[in-house]
């Protein structure tokens, strides 16, 4: 049996995995540099993220499968990332304010013969009217810490959601369907 290393240091990413069952044998996170490319949309960003993590890790790593995946939330053509300071988070909240916006979940896999698979995850989610109450007690939270567009689905901010359409996994980041269907269709199979 093959070995799947996540690659990713997203503690999420493993809690969504072990909901269903399957526990890495190893963790390393990809160091790439996640720059946006000039004129790069958001969608093609997660892809060619999560494409360059797995490559990245399944390079040094031949006979195992790789998981890599990224998630981009964007306002129209506008990559929302990790917030730098409460000033930045402050400014993306207010931007997803009152809007639908999507969250796009790049997603690769690379098989131990290094067959690779690779696609995205759309999901819609439209946040309620934000005052100024709302962003002041969320952002005491510390919880828009590392987390694309500055919010946590499965935290805090879940009370700014008005509704979601698609993969509500995929916003906390990694579509669990979509995972599950990648690594079962190139041969992997859980140790249970």
């Amino acid at each position: 049996m093959s070995k799947l290393i996540l690659a990713s240091a997203s503690p999420r990413r493993l809690e969504l995995l072990a909901q269903i069952g399957i526990v890495p044998d190893q963790v390393i996170p990809a160091d790439i540099d996640e720059t946006p490319h000039d004129d790069e949309s958001p969608r093609r960003l997660a892809l060619r993220l999560a494409e360059e993590k797995a490559r990245a890790i399944a390079a040094g790593h031949a006979g195992c499968f790789v998981l890599a995946a990224d998630t981009v939330v964007a306002c129209g053509r506008r990559a929302l990332g990790k917030a730098t300071d409460t000033n930045e988070a402050r400014k993306f909240l207010s931007l997803l304010s009152g809007r639908r916006h999507r969250v796009y979940g790049g997603l690769c896999v690379v098989a131990p013969d290094g067959t690779t698979r690779a696609r995205v995850i759309e999901t819609q989610v439209i946040f309620r009217r934000l005052g100024d109450d709302d962003l002041a007690r969320y952002l005491a939270y510390d919880e828009w810490q590392g987390k694309a567009g500055a919010y946590a689905i499965q935290g805090y901010a879940a009370t700014f959601v008005k509704s979601i359409t698609g993969s509500y996994s995929n916003v906390v980041g990694l579509s669990l369907c979509e995972a599950d269907g990648m690594l079962r269709g190139l041969g992997f199979k859980q140790g249970m």
